[in-house]
């Protein structure tokens, strides 16, 4: 298994070093930048389509890898299910509209509408959450709220990791982390063809990280994931997500840690909106309206640079995560328990950042600056 998911990483790793310095070129004749602001934290324009080559490149990588599998390993081949053609149809939409939203720009509702539309797509093609392994005391339940559950998920971790892509590296790295976090969870399973798809996304990643944190806007070698990006990274892991959480027996063991672990992987950015959007409320302020109260705003307002926001909100998630798998594996404390004391630790992080805030002189609170 090792070396199929090692070639898909490879071939994506090699599709992303070729294609990045494309896009730049690209860019760059056509003037597409993401133009500074108030709101912003980059002070020079910068290509916004780094984005466009994380589909491609991790669908090439995956069906090359994929068919080389199925012609060298007979015995278990990888099989193309109603749920897997819904997913990808999905993702599609999704690319397309985060593409033309980077190209000519798309209102908020429209790009909601379809990512309601395309998550809709999963549970009608059997692909849903159905059962919540004991947590608020829950456990299984019926496809009418399961397919619900499924598409506010996916809605909901998109624009989560779409909303937190506001510094150099944070939407990929923590994407990376989660990528990583899900494929040790798949390879747990032995279900090759999910492990395949996602090396081959994080070997894309790679490239990008290296332009987007590394690269100089001046000399045109920096360069921004865009909507193309964020929202394709967030749709993807939602719908990885769902595919773990699910009891499926025909695909995977029944596991009472496999919501936890999905909550684990993706609790930054998901805490992160919703305390963004009860402050906004608590303001009287619109709820999509964008503003400067994001984790990675509020850390730099204590002084930090880009860099260190990004390596210190990394740092947070891979506490987090090292917290639960320690609450849950050595403690032995339920998953609302463990929610219950991710969300105390969160207060507690945030009551830190406002202090440190605020003995600089600077508001811990920023009202709007543009519609997002």
């Amino acid at each position: 298994m090792i070396i199929y998911i090692l070639s898909a990483f490879l071939l994506s790793l090699i599709c992303g070093v070729v294609i990045t310095p494309l896009i730049l070129d690209f860019c760059k004749r056509k003037r597409l930048y993401d133009i500074p602001n108030e709101r912003k934290v980059h002070k020079n324009a910068t290509p916004r389509l780094g984005g466009i080559s994380f589909l491609p490149s991790m669908l090439l990588a995956s069906l090359v890898t994929i068919i080389a599998y199925n012609h060298n390993i007979h015995e278990q081949q990888v099989q193309v299910s109603t749920w897997t053609l819904g997913f990808f149809f999905s993702l599609l939409l999704i690319y397309g509209v985060g593409l033309i939203d980077d190209l000519v720009g798309l209102g908020a509702k429209t790009k909601f509408t379809v990512q309601i539309v395309a998550a809709t797509i999963l549970p009608i093609c059997g692909l849903y959450i159905n059962n919540l392994y004991g947590f608020c005391g829950i456990h299984e339940i019926p496809f009418s709220i399961g397919s619900v559950l499924t598409v506010f998920v996916i809605v909901f971790v998109s624009n989560a990791l779409n909303l937190i892509d506001g510094i150099d590296g944070l939407s990929a790295g923590i994407s990376l982390i989660a990528l990583l976090g899900f494929l040790v969870c798949f390879i747990r399973e032995d279900i090759i063809a999910y492990c395949i798809l996602i090396s081959g996304l994080i070997g894309i990643l790679i490239p990008f990280l290296y332009y987007n944190i590394l690269g100089k806007a001046e000399d045109n070698r920096k360069i921004f994931m865009g909507d193309s990006g964020s929202l394709t990274l967030g749709f993807i892991l939602g719908f990885l997500f769902v595919k773990f959480t699910m009891d499926n027996p025909n695909v995977k063991h029944f596991r009472l840690e496999s919501m936890m672990l999905a909550y684990s992987l993706l609790i930054v950015p998901s805490f992160d909106v919703v305390r963004v959007s009860l402050v906004r409320l608590f303001h009287k302020a619109h709820i999509f309206q964008a503003d400067k109260n994001h984790i990675h705003h509020k850390l730099m307002r204590t002084g930090m640079n880009q860099h260190q926001a990004l390596i210190t909100i990394l740092a947070i998630t891979l506490v987090f995560i090292f917290i639960n798998l320690t609450l849950w594996y050595l403690i032995k404390i339920n998953m609302s328990c463990v929610v219950i004391i991710d969300i105390v630790i969160w207060m507690l992080l945030h009551w830190c950042i406002n202090k440190a805030i605020t003995k600089k002189n600077l508001p811990v609170y920023m009202p709007n600056q543009e519609v997002a």
